[in-house]
């Protein structure tokens, strides 16, 4: 959005930035515009609210790269907060910006030894690790986080995507299991947690990742990944060398979740190549057919 700046008068552009801060709105660029033609030389006449408009102008120029504008601001709150940790969370940030991890890493950590209780940098500090390509610091940064913080459900989000970079499924189902514990209702993670063991592969995870992804479908039945999910769980169980019984079961079952896919598919597909997806849909299906043998 583009605004006439020889309009606006300084209280117009405070007024909207705390209205953007409020409804958690960045625009970032607008955000460097606004302050760079109206409210730059303006910031002493907005009182209470400077210290705040400080803080949103720097993300703002991070996100854009207008590192000199991070850095002025930056320099005008430690000139009045000299050690203030939030300050140097904001000089980190700016490091971490250029790619000046090592020194971003030394800042997090004069944080971290300050107050062992904040979470926030040492979340940066994983983040930092892992944009430098050290996965496995990254890793046991994490796991000494989740001895302190064991309910950030966003830690162990995390922590299971690392270990799926590095191929430890085993560790990465453990993760998923964390976060089913906080929320046990949620389609997604049952899903995500079959499709892991349906990666680790054998009979024992297929026949767990079949029941996961029963459980997704149970609590959103319109999961169409769930739906191919245990589809092919029921595959590879009705061509196994498990007991008939459990071949023919997992026939079934399996015959029922091509049905629903299929009448999902029918009746959210409104494009104009309907009969081209459905086909493409068919095909992949059809290429894995269930036997009871």
């Amino acid at each position: 959005m583009s605004y006439n700046y020889e309009d606006m008068q300084w209280s117009d552009v405070t007024d909207l930035l705390r209205k953007w801060r409020e409804d958690n709105v960045r625009n970032s660029d607008s955000i460097i515009q606004l302050w760079e033609a109206v409210l730059e030389d303006k910031i002493h006449k907005v009182g209470n609210e400077r210290h705040l408009i400080l803080e949103q102008v720097i993300i703002a120029a991070l996100d854009v790269g207008r590192f000199d504008i991070a850095e002025k601001c930056i320099k005008s709150l430690s000139s009045e907060f000299p050690g203030s940790m939030r300050v140097q969370k904001y000089k980190a940030m700016r490091f971490e910006a250029l790619e000046k991890y090592d020194e971003a890493l030394d800042v997090i950590e004069a944080i971290i030894r300050k107050d062992e209780t904040n979470a926030a940098p040492r979340k940066r500090k994983v983040a930092i690790l892992k944009a430098k390509g050290k996965i496995q610091d990254a890793i046991k940064e994490l796991c000494d986080y989740l001895k302190k913080f064991m309910s950030d459900q966003e830690a162990w989000h995390e922590l299971c995507n690392l270990y799926l970079s590095e191929g430890e499924y085993a560790k990465a189902a453990f993760c998923m299991e964390e976060v089913l514990l906080h929320n046990p209702h949620s389609h997604l993670i049952h899903q995500r947690l079959a499709e892991i063991r349906y990666t680790m592969g054998g009979m024992e995870n297929i026949e767990i990742a079949k029941t996961y992804y029963s459980q997704a479908i149970k609590l959103n039945n319109k999961n169409l990944r769930a739906l191919y999910g245990l589809y092919l769980c029921c595959n590879h169980i009705a061509n196994s060398k498990a007991v008939i019984s459990k071949r023919k079961e997992a026939q079934k079952l399996g015959q029922w979740a091509l049905n629903q896919a299929t009448e999902i598919t029918n009746f959210k597909s409104k494009l104009c190549n309907q009969e081209k997806i459905l086909a493409s849909l068919t095909n992949a299906f059809g290429s894995m057919d269930i036997k009871s043998n």
